[in-house]
This record gives structure tokens, sequence and C-alpha cells, in this order.
């Protein structure tokens, strides 16, 4: 987990100054960490930017620290924030309609928020925590807002990973994790959803002849976030003072963090790939079973299912499709 990539010394950088002027951009979690340094550097180049938090308060309260962060410069863009709980799909739903009523273009959407290592819980819907949020609802809103996407055309969605997708494995017989459940274990499945995500995503628009929408998988590093606030009741007593007091000296910053997330959204070179799984600002092969064809194709029927989409084709319903009977 800890290898030179993830070292605030070695930390890639997006060399990009392509501006987003004109650019509207969806980013989930984005009011603490990676999410927030990726909105404000957004917003820094002109883009309009829509946070989609759980916590209405602080969302609001990062989106005037951004605002406040700009005062006074040029060409600054504007950010704004809906409410939306990942942990909810009737949420998501509700979100995903809000979105399409008022963005005519959704040009770049980030899969930024998740959660790491918690205790077993289960979504309102009955998935498990870990897959629930870090997958299943980004893939739901990922469905509903690609009609909105495909016709903005010159798009690109992105969605947060992690190293350790490498240790994944989609438990098909036990996703709610009921036979059996270890945080880690579930938080490496979840990540490697992400990638299986984002390589079968890239293999249905290329089958559906859509070339002006990319997708990416991203690692940002090992980052010094709110992420590890589970470590304790997840992995071991003392985990997060551990992580607090030793790791963070070594780690990324969430502005480091989120320089591949920022790469993958701007740069010109990036813009022209597609499928591909990144770190560091640049692509990098990922682990193994995240490059099975089978199982990314069973993971995207099964969430399908898993999540109500039912005959709902996202890559051929026209951009006025109502979701509300989805």
């Amino acid at each position: 987990m800890c290898s030179p990539c993830n070292m605030w010394w070695t930390s890639g950088r997006c060399r990009s100054d392509a501006r987003l002027d004109g650019k509207t951009v969806v980013i989930t979690g984005a009011n603490t960490g990676i999410g927030k340094e990726t909105v404000l550097d957004l917003v820094g180049r002109g883009a309009r930017v829509v946070m989609a938090c759980r916590d209405m308060e602080k969302a609001k309260a990062a989106a005037e620290d951004i605002r406040e962060a700009h005062k006074g410069k040029d060409g600054v863009g504007t950010v704004e924030v809906v409410h939306l709980d990942l942990c909810s799909l009737a949420s998501v739903r509700r979100c995903a309609k809000q979105l399409l009523e008022q963005e005519k273009n959704i040009d770049i959407l980030i899969n930024n928020a998740g959660i790491m290592a918690c205790p077993r819980k289960v979504t309102e819907d009955g998935l498990e925590m870990q897959l629930g949020v870090n997958h299943m609802a980004h893939f739901l809103l990922t469905c509903l807002l690609l009609p909105r996407i495909r016709a903005t055309g010159h798009a690109r969605i992105i969605t947060l990973s992690s190293l350790v997708h490498s240790r994944g494995v989609i438990h098909f017989d036990d996703l709610a994790g009921e036979k059996s459940y270890g945080a880690s274990d579930r938080y490496c499945q979840s990540k490697l959803a992400n990638v299986l995500f984002t390589k079968e995503l890239a293999e249905r628009l290329k089958a559906h002849n859509i070339s002006d929408v990319t997708v990416y998988a991203v690692h940002p590093g090992v980052v010094a976030t709110e992420l590890s606030r589970h470590l304790d009741s997840g992995v071991f007593p003392g985990a997060t003072f551990f992580w607090d007091r030793i790791m963070k000296l070594w780690i990324k910053t969430p502005e480091q963090g989120a320089q591949t997330t920022i790469h993958c959204a701007v740069d010109e070179d990036a813009g022209s790939e597609t499928g591909l799984y990144y770190a560091d600002c640049r692509p990098v092969t990922p682990g193994h079973r995240a490059q099975n064809a089978d199982v990314a194709r069973r993971l995207w029927e099964v969430s399908v299912q898993m999540t109500g989409l039912g005959d709902y084709d996202p890559f051929t319903a026209p951009n006025t499709t109502s979701i509300t009977n989805l």
C-alpha cells in the first residue's frame, strides 16, 4: 500500500493549464479532502462545479471556503451544492433528477466520494455499505446522468479507486457480506469494482460507437484525509492513532492526492484515452483481476439488477428521458 508512488515526495502533478470556461463538473463527496482540493482547482479554471454531498452544512461551508479562496481573481468559475446520500439509491435518483433538471450540460462527472474499512453495515437498500457507497451508488448515478453526458459531447467520467483494488475479489456469492466480512477485504472489493466498472463502461461506450465520452479510474495515492476515520473499529484498535501520528508524515496531502483526478479531468492527452487506470498522472497497469473482462461484464449485470435499473439502457436512452419511475 505504501509503495513509492504513494509518498508525498514522488507525487505526480497535473501540468495542464487547460481552461474549463463554460464547462459543468459534477463531483460527489467534495466537502473535504481530495474532493475539495479538486473543486478548488477546477473552479480556478473557470468551471461551474456542482458538489453533490450528504452533509449540506459542511458542503455549503466548503463551497464558501472555495469562493473565498478565489475572491478577486479573474477567470474564476462558480460552485454550487446539491444533496446526495450515497447510502440511499432513492437519494441518488433524486439527485440525478435535480441535476438533469438544472444542468443543461454535464461535461465532467467525478465519482469521488467513498468510505473505507468500516464495520459491517448495510445501506438503506440492504447493500453492504462499502460496496453500496463506493460502487453501486456511483454506478447508478453515472447511468442516470449518462444520456445528458452523451448529449454534451467531449465529456469525461472519472471514478476514484485505489491501489488496493489489486487485492480485491468480487464475492458474487456473498455481496452483502452475510457469510463472511472483513472490513479491509470488503474495501478492496469495492475498489476493484471501481476499476472493473470503468473498464466495462469504456467497452460499452465503444460498442455503441460513443467515442466522445472518455472514462478513467484513478488511484490518488495514500492520502491524509478523513477516509481513515473508521480504522479503529474496522481494522484494529489504535489504527487511527498510527495513521494520524506516523503515516501522515509520509503520505500525500489532499492537494497532492487530487492531482491525478485533475489530470484526467483536464489534460489534453488524457482526453484521447479511455478505460485506463491512472496513478500519479499517468496510465499504469491495474491488477490482473481488474483486467478480467468476464468479471467486469458480470459485475455490470449484477449492478443493473441491484440498483433497479431494469430495462433502462443509458447508452441509448434519449437525453430527455424521465427517471421518475426508474
